[in-house]
């Protein structure tokens, strides 16, 4: 029979003007690989930061062993054998791994200095204890983003954890990293008798490692279930609120002309390093090209460049048979580019602005729009916000709201409404589904699709490999700058072939 080991009792946390938490019943078992699910703002990370003394429950009481316990502060959780691995890593990168695992409970040489070789032998031993390899003397900015996840998780072992709390753990790993990072997992219960709390957003991930799963919706717990007995359209179902289908994507088989040639593009990040590597690709009508690669490989620049937000160092963009390379990013959208930014917040839109005149930006001038050079034809505008709000459901209660005021993912519906009725011939697409619901990637990843099918040229850069896969026609592999492989989009693809591909292992898929 199950043991319990955590008890939530009626947690509730308000901030201002937001319940985050409401009401939450729930009970964590001794062993057990419990994953929590849920949309953006549902509370997930609220209540595990409860847990873990970050936030103090506005009213509620946690249990530990069938014993009260109110968790003041990290510090304390850690004392409570309670460890959290947060989403963005908390790591020196000019430390050493050894230095970065016993920061803050520092071995001592006569109670005053540091001692290094006791924090190197602390770090050999746990590594040989928990089979998480690393080189205790390697700097943290030279090693991967998956070694950055064991280092983090040795440092929360180091600390005499019992109760691991992973944030969407697997969000910048390759699949050889997420595979790795479940078997570690899996060890960590099984022989080590830890027990594993995981938020996360990924179904197959859930079905994969998970031994019950609580789906969270609007601040409350909706149900928790032994994953066997669920289902991923089921989860999705509660997590939405809706039937969300997940099925194949309709796609037209017809491609036709380049739209656009990129050849031997070179550029520099804003640190001045090289990010963009002698890149050549072409992208046709009709078609999605999808760039795959861990997050800071270059993908962010390479897009920017095209769109003429970042200064290209040599090379050449080649648009609708025209060379732009030298063009402004206005000049670059008048010849017929779109383009869904990385960054919305920073790129896409005007938090102040309204929402109607986040949806005009760009057609400001056009004649179906300007009354004259200073003024707009109100009902023109009035008309086309509201055509795109109930085309693209952005939920708000008017178009004359400010954008700052919509939710991430109605935030991003609105950027794509906006890119979409350009009817350009070329779509730039960078990370179209981050921050975004379920319900939302599904209405998203369809509006994409209806591009690709209508003839547009689509080149997505995005860092969820189950998108790229899902969308693209052709793959191409980014890593350091630099493609490294080249992939026609069939059922014989692997996400593991095309995850060697994404790193400096791409070797051993020969």
């Amino acid at each position: 029979m199950a043991e319990e080991l955590i008890r939530f009792e009626k947690i509730r946390k308000e901030f201002p003007g937001v319940v985050a938490n409401n009401d939450i019943d729930l009970t964590i078992n001794k062993g057990e690989i419990h994953a929590i699910v849920g949309e953006n703002g549902a509370g997930k990370t609220t209540l595990l930061k409860i847990l873990y003394g970050m936030h103090q429950p506005t009213a509620g009481k946690i249990y530990i062993e069938g014993q009260e316990e109110k968790i003041a502060s990290p510090a304390q959780a850690i004392k409570m054998g309670i460890g959290m691995v947060h989403q963005h890593f908390m790591l020196i990168p000019s430390f050493t791994i050894a230095e970065n695992i016993v920061l803050g409970y520092e071995p001592r040489q006569k109670s005053i200095f540091t001692d290094f070789k006791k924090a190197e032998k602390i770090t050999e031993q746990l590594q040989a204890e928990y089979g998480l390899a690393v080189d205790p003397l390697q700097k943290v900015e030279d090693v991967s983003v998956g070694i950055q996840q064991r280092i983090e998780i040795l440092k929360v072992l180091y600390h005499g954890a019992e109760i691991l709390i992973l944030d969407e753990p697997t969000a910048v790993l390759t699949p050889q990293e997420t595979e790795e990072l479940f078997e570690v997992i899996k060890t960590l219960v099984k022989e080590k008798n830890k027990t594993v709390i995981f938020i996360t957003h990924k179904l197959n991930e859930v079905m994969n490692i998970s031994d019950r799963v609580t789906v969270m919706r609007d601040g409350k717990k909706l149900q928790t279930m032994a994953t066997e007995s669920a289902t991923k359209e089921k989860i999705a179902e509660l997590m939405v609120g809706r039937e969300v289908l997940l099925s194949e994507l309709e796609r037209d088989s017809k491609q036709g002309q380049v739209r656009l040639e990129v050849q031997q593009l070179k550029a520099r990040d804003n640190r001045n390093l090289k990010a963009v590597k002698d890149i050549s690709f072409q992208v046709h009508s009709g078609e999605i090209l999808g760039i795959a690669g861990v997050e800071g490989n270059g993908q962010s620049e390479l897009v920017e460049v095209i769109a003429g937000l970042r200064e290209l160092e040599s090379g050449k963009i080649i648009i609708n048979d025209q060379d732009l390379s030298e063009s402004s990013s206005g000049e670059i959208r008048r010849n017929g580019v779109a383009h869904i930014p990385e960054d919305r917040l920073k790129n896409g839109m005007s938090k102040e602005a309204t929402i109607a005149e986040n949806l005009l930006m760009g057609k400001q001038y056009q004649k179906d729009f300007a009354a004259n050079k200073v003024h707009l034809k109100q009902q023109a505008v009035k008309k086309e916000a509201a055509n795109l709000i109930e085309e693209f459901d952005i939920r708000t209660p008017s178009a004359e709201v400010s954008a700052g005021s919509l939710s991430g993912g109605n935030m991003q519906k609105m950027v794509i409404a906006r890119e979409f009725s350009f009817d350009s011939p070329i779509l730039l697409i960078s990370q179209p589904t981050r921050g975004v619901d379920i319900g939302a990637i599904e209405f998203i990843h369809n509006e994409i699709m209806k591009k690709r099918n209508e003839g547009c040229a689509v080149l997505l850069v995005s860092a969820e490999l189950d998108e790229i896969m899902r969308l693209s026609d052709r793959i191409l592999t980014i890593y350091e700058g630099q493609i490294t492989g080249e992939f026609e989009n069939n059922k014989d693809l692997s996400k593991k072939e095309i995850g060697l591909y994404m790193t400096e292992k791409r070797g051993e898929a020969n």
